[in-house]
């Protein structure tokens, strides 16, 4: 078993951080009570309204240096503006992407890209959601991806296909990865891949067209085709062929980021559990006095404050600088699984008025489930755990 002695100094807060923050947060989100986020569900509307109001209050630009216009504030405090979206029983699919994959551009592209880029994301000018990477026929097995960019004179050409593309038809920009050299012509087959910037607001109707896929949930996800796409040659972030770095570079911040999200799923599950515990009353006496119901919603609870404790380590260890992938990644799982658990404890709670939409349980419940498959499964971080953490051999 591998041993991680780097991180002795590293501390972290406990307690409420970033108070100012999280009310703020909650402020908004009052204004977009169960009511408008039914109606988007059932609509597969996107929640325009919501992303406007995150944008002006610069929510959304939290992680943007402030000499591009942005916050410059710590992943935690992203962290905590995921969450507490998400614990007040709104959703904050529309509006996280905007964060983590400007970190490309940020950490790899150009001078000129960042000052292109960076300062109209930051103002809400331009979106930067669409996160071009997930194929039909390859999946997580990213080196295989079979979509194209040729380079042809002071262009890239592109075809191929991507799925699972959410927010295609609401973002001005996509961060795209494509092959740029074919798999039987590179060393390591994690070679030969290369990272784009694609304006979108020109590439649709020009080489690409974008489907919208209908869900369980209300991420407002598409398929992406590009056929003959032309982009112009400074489109790519980072070296030609060295793509998957640059993508893996920010996966641990996402990882953080949309762990945040699951435990605000957890703790709205346990909020919404015990107060329908303590109001429903069956035989003459509060749901909540059988043990029943007790123990579910105090396990769930648990679970989450240890999860809570693991997620605020790995946002501890990325702020520091430190090696964090192994922390990343089980805040990803056991956030999710706290999440999950809860969610069933708030579903078994509510009995038959679970599945009644008014009360918001099955949307939630809906949503929280997806966080154990996207955007990385539990399987895979128990692979990686199991190959890199323990040392037990690769499985595959």
């Amino acid at each position: 078993m591998t041993q991680d002695t780097s991180t002795a100094h590293v501390s972290m807060d406990l307690g409420e951080d970033y108070p100012e923050i999280r009310e703020s947060v909650r402020r908004i989100c009052a204004d977009f009570p169960g009511s408008y986020w039914r109606e988007k569900d059932e609509k597969e509307a996107y929640p325009s309204e919501f992303v406007q109001a995150m944008t002006e209050a610069g929510f959304l630009a939290a992680l943007i240096p402030e000499e591009y216009g942005g916050a410059g504030l710590p992943l935690r405090a992203a962290g905590v503006i995921l969450e507490e979206i998400h614990a007040s029983g709104a959703n904050a699919g529309a509006t996280h992407a905007q964060m983590y994959t400007m970190g490309s551009v940020l950490r790899h592209g150009t001078p000129a890209q960042k000052d292109k880029y960076l300062p109209r994301i930051a103002s809400g000018e331009l979106r930067l959601q669409a996160f071009g990477v997930t194929e039909p026929t390859s999946g997580t097995d990213t080196t295989k991806l079979k979509t194209r960019a040729v380079r042809e004179g002071d262009e890239y050409v592109i075809n191929g296909q991507k799925i699972w593309t959410s927010r295609a038809l609401y973002s001005d920009l996509m961060l795209l990865l494509a092959r740029t050299t074919p798999i039987e012509q590179v060393a390591k087959k994690s070679e030969g891949l290369s990272v784009f910037l694609v304006d979108m607001r020109k590439a649709v109707g020009n080489g690409m067209t974008i489907r919208p896929i209908k869900a369980m949930i209300n991420h407002n996800t598409t398929e992406v085709f590009f056929d003959n796409l032309r982009i112009p040659a400074d489109s790519l972030v980072g070296p030609e062929g060295k793509g998957l770095k640059v993508i893996l570079d920010g996966m641990n911040a996402e990882r953080i980021l949309v762990s945040h999200e699951s435990l605000g799923d957890a703790k709205w599950f346990i909020r919404t559990a015990t107060k329908y515990a303590n109001e429903r009353v069956v035989f003459d006496r509060p749901i909540g006095k059988n043990q029943g119901i007790q123990f579910p919603i105090a396990k769930s609870y648990a679970q989450t404050q240890a999860a809570e404790l693991m997620l605020r380590k790995a946002a501890a260890l990325f702020q520091a600088g430190q090696p964090c992938g192994e922390f990343a990644n089980l805040s990803k799982l056991l956030t999710a699984e706290a999440a999950w658990e809860a969610g069933e404890a708030c579903m078994q709670t509510h009995g038959g008025f679970a599945f009644a939409r008014e009360y918001d349980v099955e949307r939630k419940w809906r949503e929280a489930r997806v966080q154990r498959t996207a955007p990385i499964s539990t399987n895979l971080i128990l692979s990686y755990v199991a190959e890199h953490v323990l040392g037990l051999p690769r499985s595959y």
